[in-house]
């Protein structure tokens, strides 16, 4: 571990880079990031980004649970994961810094750019913390880079929280040679709603910050992008949804706030009006399921956003859309779990509940998005799928994607995105309102106020004419005609496609936004001579079919998820009482094939290097005959 001494500048040309922006909560990390991960984007980078962000609203400050941030990974190619570790990270306290390092976020040398205003403090406790950090983190070689981060903020702010991040944006902007004018105008549209000093101010930090940079640092990266002749957009997954559902022609959107699924809702609510559609906030996660239901009742495009205790609170009326066969998009943007779990953290565990929450025989369609350009087009598949079939969708998506920044194409509009004109014509003499094509399950959406469509809908057990019947044949007709619906769409799929070669000795199987990792992890295998190929479903419920013969061509078979299993070789685990990562266990009792699982519940993406370790170990087993 050294301390710099200032010499000349040295560039380095290099392919990527991941940067950590660390501080505490409240200090302004997000902005900062958000506009360092756009401006890349918009300089033609590859880019993906993961927010840190602490569950409570405001921890106590320069404390090892206050640390919010955020990772940018950039590069010359397409950017599809967080990567391994950091290589340069800005923090603003030792603690938030010390809570990375024991994280073992930050690769062995990497260049730390530290506030220095703590060393010195008159605090005595506060110095005695910083002492016991940096003792605890020389056991690495990072390089620290002591900066006045604070001091130089109050030469322009009065409270230094307000100012330091903009400081640290214009030092980045230094170090990676950033286009400031992209910059600037990044901070003129983030800023727009307040009065015309508060983007001065901040520009000029970020100038005060490039003049730092520029007149004490000795390194440089340059990392080149790829000229394209595109239009691209940069957004969120959340974003990229909540435009997705306006591209879709979706009418109303009913939620109650919930991490992290709330920024879906502030994103439709400032442009939804403008296209003929509303958000409701309702009072709770089930009065907005109940809004959802009954707006697609009467003939609108319906969506309700949670997560997933919200989508505990909301399982009896989704079971009451199924049983009436109203259509209706419900996004659940996961995060860790039981109860209230890890509300700012991913996770994939709502999988099981998704396919099987409801009581008796709820058949439904699952949807999980796998790129943050996905997020967009899902809302839109989701909305046809629910209106031609007369089912519930469910668009799974996580606190990865939702969070996370990436340029895509912008898509070319597509007029057979929107909904048609709802068929209110006349309903024949004698047509019942769920009168079922017996071969497809399908029948015709009866909206409220088509001539002679008079009908009343129920809960309950229903025949054909929607009356209450407990008729064991009636009963058993209507199950059998709500899952051949499934069916029917599940003809409609193609089977998955693989990353890789069409056979081998391993294929490991993801799902959601775990892609860009597996896909990488793959890549470094294959690499080595593995014969390693993957496949990533999007289609959960149905699944895509062709699966068991796929699976066929492969020794091994494993899923990789963000999901909780057992390990091998743990007390009481066996064969026997072992449980399985949730896709895993689907996929086992689907194929009859011997699918095996590596999951990971850390609250966070899983990283590429974890992944490969994992399918060297199921490869290369131990002496026992377990993967290490």
């Amino acid at each position: 571990m050294s301390t710099a001494d200032i010499k000349s500048v040295e560039c380095m040309e290099i392919p990527e880079h991941t940067v950590e922006i660390i501080t505490n909560s409240g200090e302004g990390a997000q902005k900062c990031a958000q506009i360092f991960g756009q401006t890349c984007a918009k300089m033609g980078n590859g880019v993906w980004t993961v927010e840190i962000i602490p569950a409570e609203i405001e921890p106590p400050h320069h404390t090892v649970t206050s640390t919010s941030g955020n990772i940018i990974r950039f590069g010359t190619e397409k950017i599809t994961n967080w990567g391994d570790q950091s290589k340069l990270a800005i923090a603003f306290n030792d603690q938030v810094l010390l809570s990375r390092h024991r994280l073992d976020s930050l690769k062995d040398d990497c260049i730390i750019l530290l506030d220095s205003c703590w060393q010195q403090h008159e605090d005595e406790e506060i110095r005695r913390m910083y002492e016991e950090a940096m003792d605890e983190m020389s056991t690495k070689n990072y390089r620290f880079v002591l900066v006045p981060i604070e001091e130089e903020a109050l030469k322009i702010v009065d409270n230094p929280s307000h100012g330091k991040n903009m400081f640290a944006l214009g030092m980045l902007a230094e170090i990676y040679q950033r286009d400031v004018s992209i910059i600037e105008k990044q901070i003129a549209h983030i800023f727009r709603l307040k009065p015309p000093k508060v983007t001065e101010k901040n520009i000029e930090l970020v100038k005060s910050g490039i003049a730092w940079a520029k007149e004490n640092l000795d390194f440089q990266f340059r990392i080149n992008s790829i000229p394209f002749d595109e239009e691209r957009i940069v957004m969120n997954g959340n974003q990229a949804a909540a435009i997705g559902a306006i591209a879709a022609g979706m009418e109303m959107c009913a939620m109650y706030p919930i991490t992290p699924a709330t920024s879906v809702s502030h994103e439709l609510s400032e442009i939804i009006e403008s296209y003929g559609g509303m958000v409701h906030q309702a009072e709770d996660e089930i009065a907005a399921a109940g809004v959802a239901i009954g707006a697609s009742y009467a003939g609108k495009v319906a969506l309700t956003v949670t997560s997933g205790p919200g989508m505990a609170l909301k399982t009896e009326f989704l079971a009451l859309a199924i049983m009436i066969e109203v259509p209706l998009v419900v996004l659940n943007v996961q995060r860790g779990g039981p109860s209230t779990g890890l509300p700012t953290k991913v996770e994939q565990s709502d999988l099981l509940s998704s396919l099987f929450g409801q009581p008796g025989d709820a058949p439904r369609v699952v949807i999980a998005p796998r790129t943050i350009e996905e997020c967009f087009h899902a809302m839109i598949t989701a909305r046809r799928i629910a209106e031609t079939f007369r089912c519930v969708v469910i668009v799974l998506t996580d606190a990865n994607l939702a969070t996370g920044v990436q340029q895509f194409t912008r898509p070319p509009l597509d007029v057979r995105w929107q909904q048609g004109a709802m068929d209110q014509s006349p309903v024949p003499e004698g047509l019942r309102p769920y009168e079922w094509d017996l071969e497809t399950g399908l029948s015709r959406r009866i909206i409220p106020g088509s001539p002679g469509g008079q009908h009343t809908v129920t809960g309950l057990a229903h025949d054909e004419d929607s009356l209450v019947s407990y008729h064991p044949s009636s009963n058993e007709l209507g199950m059998k005609m709500r899952s051949r619906k499934l069916a029917v769409f599940q003809s409609t799929l193609m089977p998955p496609e693989l990353h890789g070669e069409q056979e081998g000795d391993l294929l490991v199987v993801g799902w959601g936004s775990t892609e860009g990792a597996i896909v990488e992890a793959v890549d470094r295998a294959c690499s080595e001579g593995y014969k390693v190929s993957t496949c990533q479903l999007t289609f959960l419920s149905p699944l895509e079919p062709g699966l068991k013969e796929i699976f066929s061509r492969f020794k091994n078979v494993m899923t990789v998820e963000i999901n909780y299993s057992d390990t091998p070789g743990d007390p009481y685990i066996n064969e026997d009482s072992r449980r399985y990562g949730q896709l895993a266990w689907v996929l086992r009792a689907h194929t009859l094939v011997d699918v095996d699982c590596w999951t990971s519940c850390p609250g966070q993406p899983l990283r590429p290097r974890d992944i490969y370790t994992h399918i060297i170990a199921k490869l290369e087993p131990n002496e026992e005959g377990v993967a290490a």
